[in-house]
């Protein structure tokens, strides 16, 4: 048996574990399962419904900056110091986008695949910055604001610092690979 064909049974098993286990765990624990989770599926909707005004907030303002040309205005800014670093321009935009905006990224993405094709060093180092980083921002909106918390401390600056050294190494275990 070959890894991928190992791999893809563990991960049948692993979650069939998970969809069986959990309910007869809770059986077995005399706990009402089924009225259990309609509680928690009621929460959730109605943590869902609080955080939409902090999710239309951050769509709005990455539409803004997009559409004002930050984006293009920044790696133009950007390009000589990134060239000479071996970051390629092409990734900037993903590399900004991502700490605002998971579905925007993913269309960055997206498109990247189709430009440079999905088996190119442009595409491998865009999907590995997208797994290595995390969207901060809307992350601090949502969360934060669905338990209104109004001071973020230190969690934006800790939170974009893990992006960046994201970002970085991203571009080097892809540059690992593509040597």
């Amino acid at each position: 048996m070959d890894w991928k064909a190992l791999s893809l049974s563990f991960s049948d098993w692993v979650f069939l574990l998970f969809i069986g286990g959990i309910p007869l765990y809770g059986f077995f624990r005399k706990v009402k399962v089924y009225e259990s989770f309609v509680v928690g599926a009621k929460e959730g909707f109605e943590i869902g419904v609080r955080i939409i005004p902090y999710l239309v907030a951050i769509i709005v303002a990455v539409g803004m900056f997009r559409a004002a040309g930050g984006m293009d205005l920044l790696g133009n800014l950007l390009n000589p110091i990134l060239h000479k670093l071996g970051f390629p321009i092409e990734l900037l935009p993903l590399a900004i986008m991502r700490p605002f905006s998971g579905s925007g990224s993913t269309a960055i993405l997206a498109d990247l695949a189709h430009t440079f094709g999905g088996n190119s060093f442009i595409t491998h180092a865009a999907a590995t910055m997208m797994g290595s980083t995390e969207t901060t921002f809307y992350v601090i909106a949502v969360y934060f604001g669905a338990v209104s918390i109004r001071r973020t401390r230190y969690a934006i600056p800790a939170g974009l610092l893990a992006d960046l050294v994201g970002v970085i190494m991203a571009i080097v275990v892809t540059h690992w690979f593509y040597s």
